[in-house]
């Protein structure tokens, strides 16, 4: 990024520019196309011109597509080929993607465009960056796409505004894309050849996908351990599980560095338990939360290296290659298999399902009195029976995380074949992505479950140990956060509104902010 813009070239764009782009306002930042990656888009664009004049024959440039590959298309029919392609796989279902989603397809697709092996026009390219730093959003459905020959149908729905065709959102309002066209001057464009193709074929839409749900993953992960941290305060337990030399002995890393972040959390509490004879070791949800959220770290860091990588492929098909000497060769190849994809999603989505599982364990812990050993009355009420207090909270937790371990069945297993049997092994990776952000909606909510409870349960502890007593370094501002917004719960009441309150705490990194602030 310079300044305030995102420089487009095909080879450099990274996460946190996707996501200032996905949640930044249109044209802030603006997003640009370098004068190199024009130019070599420039050159792609009439190499293709050079293949028709010479009458070559190219898969999508002058043949028709997937099942259709071997029928050649008259010259004169080409850029009909290319409006055909847009239309005709213009057939996704389903909820419309949100803003951030749409912005980041858009941008992830032009920088895979800015590249220059797709053969589109630099007119055509700009069209669709314009498009992002106007704030003209395609109204793109999620659902539809196998994930090879890359997000066809979300893509084409991507694309179709760039003809005055299809609905798009414009200053928060949805209306014809012809309607904005004609408010601006803009004249619809007319596709070269390869154009339609180049826009359709790639995997900008689970990437897009990847990219905004690893980021919420890794605040999820880092909430997740704040909330272990400060339920292991509210039952009185041990940090002693989190002794450097005992992690060294097993040294995955982000196990490690998991561990350390425990420590941090909890350096200087008085609420934790310290070398007690008959009480030497925790139950596993609060013990094992380095060996549990540590694995889920790696498949965290994991996702991010796949998406750094596929932010800056061509995923298209087929791909240009114009030498240095001025020949060109068309190649035909799967770039826009979603398998490598597919899997990081696959892998994200089971492991943040295991923050999921292992939170609402110890939201049972604080819940239930015979659990925690008295520590805690039960269901962190007074007067229970009349009161229920959290036990429907609890509740909650468990359908949120008996939900996961349904939507965390891998879709990148199954395959479908399409296409009269010519693209005969699919990822699914879209569906992969889709169901990812579900889990990861639920791990939020449940998460934030915890925290209600556990600030609940901290409240009970100080009854026993005084009002001065200190939390750690970093549950201590976070507990003050959480009690800005929500009161002890002294009698049953409608606990709703504060469910919703403290999901926007940990949904807007808040949790996160505060703990950070306190250490």
């Amino acid at each position: 990024m310079s300044g305030d813009e995102v420089l487009l070239d095909g080879a450099n764009l990274t996460i946190e520019q996707v996501l200032a782009v996905a949640y930044g306002q249109p044209g802030n930042p603006a997003v640009r196309l370098t004068p190199v990656a024009r130019e070599r888009v420039t050159r792609a664009a009439q190499a293709v011109q050079d293949l028709l004049a010479r009458g070559v024959v190219a898969y999508g440039i002058t043949t028709g597509f997937g099942a259709f590959k071997d029928r050649v298309i008259a010259s004169e029919q080409v850029e009909q080929l290319q409006y055909n392609i847009l239309v005709s796989h213009a057939v996704g279902v389903g909820p419309v993607f949100d803003l951030p989603t749409t912005r980041a397809i858009m941008l992830i697709r032009a920088n895979t465009l800015a590249r220059g092996h797709s053969g589109v026009r630099p007119e055509t390219l700009e069209r669709l960056i314009d498009m992002l730093n106007y704030g003209i959003h395609p109204r793109i459905p999620s659902k539809g796409s196998l994930g090879a020959s890359g997000d066809l149908a979300p893509l084409a729905h991507m694309a179709l505004p760039m003809l005055g065709l299809g609905e798009v959102e414009w200053h928060g309002e949805v209306m014809p894309a012809t309607v904005v066209l004609q408010r601006l001057g803009w004249q619809p464009l007319h596709l070269a050849a390869k154009e339609g193709l180049a826009l359709t074929n790639g995997t900008a839409v689970m990437c897009a996908l990847g990219v905004i749900e690893t980021a919420r993953a890794e605040l999820l992960s880092a909430t997740a351990d704040i909330a272990g941290c400060l339920s292991l305060e509210a039952l009185h337990g041990t940090p002693a599980a989190f002794d450097p030399r005992l992690h060294e002995l097993r040294p995955f890393p982000r196990q490690i560095e998991c561990a350390a972040h425990l420590r941090d959390l909890l350096a200087g509490s008085e609420f934790v338990r310290t070398n007690d004879p008959r009480h030497v070791q925790d139950a596993y949800t609060l013990r094992c939360i380095p060996q549990v959220h540590g694995a889920v770290r790696d498949a965290i860091a994991y996702a991010r290296w796949v998406f750094s990588i596929e932010l800056n492929a061509v995923t298209d098909n087929p791909l240009i290659f114009v030498d240095d000497d001025g020949s060109v060769e068309v190649i035909s190849g799967g770039n826009f298999h979603g398998e490598p994809l597919a899997i990081a999603l696959d892998y994200l989505g089971l492991a943040v399902a295991e923050l999921g599982n292992i939170a609402e364990r110890r939201l049972m812990r604080l819940t239930d009195e015979a659990s925690n050993t008295h520590v805690l009355p039960a269901f962190l009420t007074h007067d229970g029976g009349l009161n229920s207090g959290f036990m429907i909270v609890q509740y909650t937790a468990a359908a949120l995380a008996t939900e996961n371990k349904v939507l965390a069945h891998p879709a990148s297993v199954d395959s479908i074949p399409t296409s009269a049997n010519v693209e005969d092994h699919v990822s699914m990776g879209l569906t992969a992505g889709l169901k990812l952000r579900s889990i990861l909606d639920n791990v939020a909510q449940i998460l934030a479950l915890e925290l209600f409870a556990a600030a609940q349960g901290i409240d009970f502890r100080r009854q026993a140990l005084g009002a001065a007593a200190r939390l750690g370094r970093g549950t201590g501002p976070v507990y003050e956060l959480i009690r800005q917004h929500i009161p002890f719960i002294a009698e049953d009441t409608l606990l709703h509104p504060y469910i919703i309150t403290m999901s926007e705490l940990v949904a807007k990194g808040k949790i996160v902010a505060a703990a950070q602030q306190g250490r």
